[in-house]
């Protein structure tokens, strides 16, 4: 069982391309072998700046033989008086059989002949030199480049493929290139080509050799280097920074890290200026001290084994310095005119071509985040409308300024910092004014499943009314995100409104979210483009159910069935739907909800079979003379029950209420293994449906108990 390895070599790829493509080639190799009925113990990938790799481990070197069992003809057309006609010679010639191996086989439609065929599994070499080379073109990349031949595009230019089983070469090619066992080192510190001696671990020896390691062997390095780089600076530590670290793994082979520093009156600007240039625009690691104060220092990973002249420490220190300066320009600069005095700029600035100015979008949060406000307010939390209302006002004034044109990842920051040191009002307090300044800064939070969410219930109302804004006129406009294609990161912000409304706990329905947003755009030019309300409702209510179902699974970790549970029983309240999850979630695994759940599935399917026969249950459930003693039984039970359970539910204790229904398990049970529902008398049939509808609606109030996977539980 030979190791297989595939590598494309290139130009060096963007950074934030190579996880994706990586994983897309590690998915599509394993894809084409299962197809192929080619096994393999492990399937793993490399991957670096200048290569895509990946390694089938243990891999079957050809298909298995398999036998089919091929009809041909019909007898009385293939044999004439006993004798084999030209369609019984033809069959037998494309089965590849003689005529005496044929069979004579009995089917619903009559007597036909047939053979037995034995297709020889291909070999792996044969296979994959014929199938890669549309893999490899079909991988996606955000940009392709062309060259040679305008068909031949990948995101840079290939320059080799190494493609073996074993020590053998596999005979592919790929826009003109190859494969051979030359693969290269890195750029710089070897000798340029490497001979792979055999696919597997031999590979990673030989690129290791060639200073090339693997994405762990990378991270890991820069981590030891950092560390011993920043020891030099007494009680100094470099600033984690998750996106940073993959950014620099991604863009070296053989890293290393140098100090360097800047000159400490720069110290004067805000924080996130200084970090936000070296980290976005240099790649530069931020250095802290032990409570968390900037130091006038940097680290700056390297593509070489270092920098033992200083020469490129120096070249980053003036480039630094430069940016730091224009940085300070772009500060004092934009002083000069105050965020109230940029609003009315704001009518030159475009939101969408369709949807109007920033301006015109301000005014639309404002009308919609004052109604939020006033929500949240009903609902006992406290909450300044005033400084929601101020907030709007100045959110996108940032958008105006110097400094984020040059430095665009910090809109609504820039924003946050300049109402700090810029006077709005003088009559307003300097604790209303930091709130205001805070909401600003803010606004775009969360900006990842990660990203914490406002600080403020304030901040909390400008960042839902921001991004629903966006999101109703986007898809009241039909620009929905299909695929992976979201030009305008709708989930993201659908994601971002999600986590909100959950961890701040706000009493706002999605479906009414984004109504009152499109009604934001009334009597508006781009009203006359939209799709019409239902469409729009429809396609919201399924968005924002595939958003909360991400953040119930993918960010609280609740199980598959229990999210499906609990989505099938209501997808608008973000709140009450994790309250529930939480309550599904310690009550599951119950033995009692196991079998309740199992009637749930048993009374839907008979619901469901009554349908399709157009049997109709009873209005109401009706104790009748000929009703059997167990149903009537389970109906007392369900009447005492029922008003306990839902003044637990009113008060939105779902634990309690769960735990109470979970006794009905004796009685249901009962009812099942005594008394048949679907018998002949139509009376007593549908009073029987009608008391299962009425026991699925109680069920299924809080979950939907059908949907909980009950294998291997209980």
């Amino acid at each position: 069982m030979p190791d297989f390895l595939l590598e494309i070599g290139c130009e060096e790829i963007p950074a934030r391309m190579i996880d994706a493509a990586s994983q897309e080639l590690r998915d599509r190799v394993a894809a084409l072998l299962g197809r192929e009925r080619l096994a393999a113990d492990q399937i793993v990938r490399f991957d670096s700046p200048r290569r895509l790799a990946v390694m089938a481990l243990e891999m079957t070197d050809s298909q298995p033989d398999v036998t089919e069992q091929v009809n041909g003809p019909s007898v009385s057309v293939a044999f004439k008086d006993g004798q084999p006609t030209p369609a019984a010679h033809a069959f037998a010639r494309k089965a590849g059989v003689d005529l005496a191996e044929l069979e004579k086989i009995t089917t619903a439609k009559g007597e036909y002949v047939s053979a037995k065929v034995t297709k020889k599994g291909r070999t792996a070499s044969e296979i994959l030199a014929e199938n890669l080379p549309k893999e490899i073109a079909a991988i996606y990349w955000p940009k392709n480049m062309y060259w040679r031949k305008q068909n031949e595009r990948f995101v840079r230019p290939v320059r080799w493929l190494v493609a073996m089983l074993d020590d053998e070469t596999i005979p592919l090619e790929f826009d003109g290139i190859r494969a051979g066992k030359a693969s290269r080192g890195h750029r710089i510190l070897s000798q340029g080509a490497v001979t792979i001696p055999r696919a597997g671990s031999a590979y990673v020896d030989a690129l290791r050799a060639a200073k090339v390691l693997g994405r762990a062997e990378r991270e890991q390095q820069i981590r030891e280097a950092l560390d011993a780089a920043k020891r030099t600076i007494p009680g100094a530590r470099w600033r984690e920074d998750k996106a940073l670290l993959e950014s620099v793994v991604n863009l070296t082979e053989f890293p290393s890290a140098i100090l360097g520093s800047f000159d400490p009156q720069f110290l004067v600007l805000p924080e996130e200026v200084l970090v936000t240039v070296m980290r976005d625009h240099q790649k530069y690691f931020a250095l802290e001290d032990s409570s968390g104060k900037l130091l006038p220092h940097f680290l700056a990973v390297l593509n070489t084994d270092g920098d033992p002249q200083g020469l490129i420490r120096h070249g980053n220190e003036r480039v630094l310095r430069a940016r730091f300066n224009d940085a300070r320009f772009f500060w004092e600069t934009d002083q000069k005119r105050s965020l109230l005095e940029r609003l009315e700029l704001l009518r030159h600035v475009t939101f969408q071509k369709d949807l109007g100015s920033y301006y015109e979008k301000t005014q639309r949060v404002q009308r919609l985040c004052s109604w939020l406000s006033e929500i949240v307010k009903q609902s006992g939390m406290a909450v300044r409308p005033g400084v929601i209302h101020k907030a709007v006002c100045l959110a996108k004034t940032d958008l105006t300024t110097e400094l984020v044109k040059e430095f665009t990842e910090l809109q609504g920051i820039v924003g946050g910092l300049y109402a700090r040191v810029q006077e709005l009002d003088r009559s307003l307090p300097e604790a209303t004014r930091r709130a205001i300044a805070d909401t600003i800064y803010d606004q775009y939070k969360p900006e990842s499943a990660e990203d914490d969410v406002p600080r403020s219930i304030e901040g909390a109302v400008l960042s839902i009314g921001d991004k629903a804004d966006t999101i109703a006129g986007m898809f009241s406009l039909g620009l929905v995100p299909t695929g992976s294609k979201d030009p305008f990161a709708l989930r993201r912000q659908a994601n971002g409104i999600v986590k909100i409304i959950a961890e701040k706990k706000l009493p706002l329905h999605l479906a009414a979210l984004m109504r009152d947003a499109r009604a934001g755009y009334k009597g508006s030019e781009a009203e006359k483009k939209f799709v019409d309300a239902g469409k729009f409702d429809e396609s919201v209510r399924v968005f924002f159910r595939e958003r909360l179902e991400f953040y119930l699974k993918d960010v609280c970790g609740y199980s598959y069935d229990v999210v499906k549970a609990v989505l099938a029983a209501g997808a608008d309240d973000v709140v009450d739907v994790r309250a529930r999850a939480e309550a599904v979630k310690q009550v599951m695994h119950m033995p009692e909800f196991q079998a309740i759940g199992a009637a749930c599935k048993r009374m839907r399917n008979i619901l469901r079979q009554a349908t399709e026969k157009s049997i109709a249950p009873a209005a109401n459930f009706e104790y009748l003379p000929q009703a059997a003693e167990e149903e009537k039984s389970l109906m007392a039970y369900m009447e005492r029950a029922s008003e306990k359970v839902e003044e637990h539910r009113r008060k939105k204790e779902y634990l309690e209420a769960l735990l109470l229904l979970s006794t009905a398990r004796e009685p249901v049970d009962t009812f099942f293994d005594k008394v048949m529902v679907m018998v002949e008398d139509e009376k007593v049939r549908a009073n029987r449906l009608a008391l299962l509808r009425m026991l699925l609606t109680e069920f299924s109030t809080i979950a939907d108990f059908s949907e909980i996977v009950s294998e291997g539980k209980g």
